[in-house]
């Protein structure tokens, strides 16, 4: 199932960032497979090396399955390479020609020189002149960092028509906010970044850093910090649209995703308006407030109401 527009509308679900188990990883892309109107998945570990070879073996059942359901099948590098063997695995998974390439580290580049591949929103492309240069490269596909404002979006987009090539922005999920070499998750449980005996298992979409005062304010993944709120932008989609924005991406979480994805695909397609949509996705019961911010220039973890004019906390 595939979003029905004919305007070249592309609805995407980004990588799974967090450290679910195999089994409930295959359960999930068999879902998206064979429910979700998706049109492009995202597939690979983009954030922790060490937990890459818990599914790898399972990749061409996961990838035959979502084929089977009519999605175009996009394969993620690390966002973070630092040791040898996390730049033997970015090169090897960019000179595979099997499958499209979305680079999140320039360990990519190189390998990918002259051939077609994605710009992930982990190399935080701000700028046209980034672009024009990644695009010389090869690089036909940008997904822009979550933190962009629009009117640096309505910039990039403009630059991306210009010299031919497609923008996505993510418009559900905890916006990736930062990467460190060290590992948090591991930290909080007192162990070390080696030893961590995977325990950001634990935590299916993360887990939760709260200030002094007990309220929470970002999540954490393993060396990755996200947001406490899970931006939606739903009722931004017809604004993107109109600057030439046509991949709007999702990100997976511990919520019923086809639910998601079938609110935001019904709105494109002009069978849900945008409050109805909005609706539906608030009853899934996701507990974290919902954010739209960085789109709007206001502080990212604060939600903007067009039809108030009001900035909600």
């Amino acid at each position: 199932m595939a979003v029905d527009t004919m305007d070249g509308t592309k609805l995407t679900l980004g990588p799974i960032l967090f450290h679910w188990d195999a089994d409930r990883k295959r359960d999930f892309y068999a879902r998206i497979a064979d429910e979700a109107p998706i049109d492009i998945v995202y597939l690979g570990e983009v954030v922790c090396s060490k937990r890459s070879p818990f599914f790898e073996r399972h990749y061409p059942e996961v990838i035959d399955r979502l084929e089977r359901g009519g999605k175009q099948v996009v394969l993620s590098t690390l966002a973070e390479v630092v040791l040898p063997r996390e730049r033997a695995m970015t090169a090897d998974l960019c000179r595979q020609t099997h499958y499209p390439v979305e680079v999140n580290n320039t360990a990519g580049l190189s390998a990918l020189a002259g051939r077609a591949h994605r710009i992930g929103p982990m190399m935080n492309i701000y700028n046209e002149r980034a672009m024009a240069y990644l695009a010389r490269n090869g690089a036909t596909h940008f997904a822009l960092p979550t933190e962009l404002r629009r009117e640096a979006a309505a910039v990039l987009a403009r630059a991306a028509a210009g010299i031919g090539v497609s923008v996505e922005v993510q418009v559900f999920g905890r916006a990736s906010l930062a990467l460190s070499a060290r590992c948090y998750h591991a930290r909080a449980h007192h162990r070390t970044k080696d030893e961590c005996q995977f325990v950001c298992q634990e935590d299916p979409d993360g887990m939760a850093l709260r200030t002094l005062d007990g309220e929470d304010m970002l999540a954490i993944n393993g060396i990755q910090t996200l947001s406490h709120s899970y931006v939606n932008l739903l009722a931004e989609l017809e604004e993107m649209r109109a600057l030439g924005i046509d991949h709007f991406r999702l990100m997976p979480h511990s919520v019923d995703m086809v639910a998601v994805a079938t609110a935001f695909s019904d709105h494109v397609a002009g069978r849900a308006d945008a409050a109805e949509a909005a609706d539906r996705i608030a009853q899934l019961g996701i507990g974290a407030p919902f954010s739209n911010g960085f789109w709007h220039g206001i502080a990212g973890h604060r939600f903007w109401r067009a039809e108030t004019d009001l900035a909600c906390a």
